[in-house]
Order: structure tokens, then sequence, then C-alpha cells
């Protein structure tokens, strides 16, 4: 159990059956009544942020959120299999689970699969990913406006916009977060 006085950044615990992560938190004690505690708390399994606040004697049980490390293997329909590196038992995910940021996983990257009580809830694919571009337009000689970029597809099907002077076959370091370019690999 934890109680609302004790509420931390990242504390996640469980109420009203669904699993809340503390995302903001501040202990208010006004000069008149009762102390209280003001959080925005996300709900962990649906996305929802929400404003809420807390008297600091409340208590909760706490919420156990497993986060282990699997190894992206194979896609088959809607269906993505990871392996578990320990028991290399395949853990099938589906497509409405994956992130957005998915897209730039490829097959044998090591990903973070989240569940709560054994069910799957959500994945965090690796913050930067070293893909090769398969197709891009060459750059030609006088584009050379202020930060000119073009599209260009890489190797999981995700288009960014690279520099002009990026050619085919390159590999490039990606942010799986903004889908930006960083730098070449």
């Amino acid at each position: 159990m934890v109680s609302a006085g004790d509420f931390r950044n990242g504390v996640t615990f469980e109420m009203e059956g669904k699993v809340y992560s503390i995302v903001e938190f501040q202990h208010v004690k006004p000069g008149k009544g009762a102390a209280f505690v003001r959080t925005k708390i996300r709900d962990v399994i649906g996305g929802g942020v929400v404003e809420r606040t807390f008297n600091p004697s409340e208590k909760y049980p706490t919420a156990f959120i497993e986060r282990k490390d699997m190894e992206y293997s194979y896609s088959d329909g809607g269906l993505y299999y990871f392996m578990d590196p320990e028991s290399f038992e395949l853990v099938p995910i589906g497509e409405d689970i994956l992130p957005d940021s998915f897209k730039f996983v490829k097959e044998n990257t090591v990903c973070r699969v989240l569940s709560y009580k054994g069910s799957v809830f959500g994945l965090e694919p690796p913050n930067t990913v070293t893909l090769q571009i398969t197709q891009t337009d060459p750059g030609f000689k006088g584009d050379t406006a202020t930060n000119a970029t073009k599209p260009a597809t890489l190797e999981t099907g995700a288009v960014v916009r690279v520099p002009l002077f990026i050619d085919e076959g390159e590999l490039l370091l990606i942010d799986t977060r903004t889908g930006e370019y960083l730098s070449r690999a």
C-alpha cells in the first residue's frame, strides 16, 4: 500500500480498478484548512492523463508493472512475436498495442515489453536505432537552401526527412521517439 502523502513521480498504484502512474505531484499546505496532494496521474493501460487531488492519508495498493527486455523475432498477420531471452518463449503481441514508433524496429531488435499481472499492455522500442536507407532521391548541386531536407525510405519501410547530402545505402541513426534523423552511423 502507498499513501497519497508518499506519492513521487513514477509511483504506480491501483485506484477504481485501473492502474495509474504519477506524472507530477505537489504537496500543498494551505494556511487555512487541511493539507492535500495535487497530482497529474496517467492511466498506464489507457494512456489518458487526469489531474486529481488526494487527501495525504488516503491509501492505495501498489501496482507492479513488469518491464522485460525481449527480442523482436517476426510478424505474422496482425501479431508480432517477441522472444524472452531467458526462457526462449515466444510472446505474441497484437498490432493495436504497438506504438507508432514501432515502425523503426527491425527483426532481432531488443524492445522493452510492459505487462501488468501477466497481461501485456505496452511496448517501448529502443530510443535510437541504426537503419539503412533503401531509397532516396539524389541531392543536386545548388540545392543548398538553409536546412534543406528530402524524404528517405528506410529498410523497415518508414520514411524520414534527411539532409540533401545523404545517399542510398548509408546507415543512419534515428531517434524512435521523434522519428528524426540524428546522424550517420
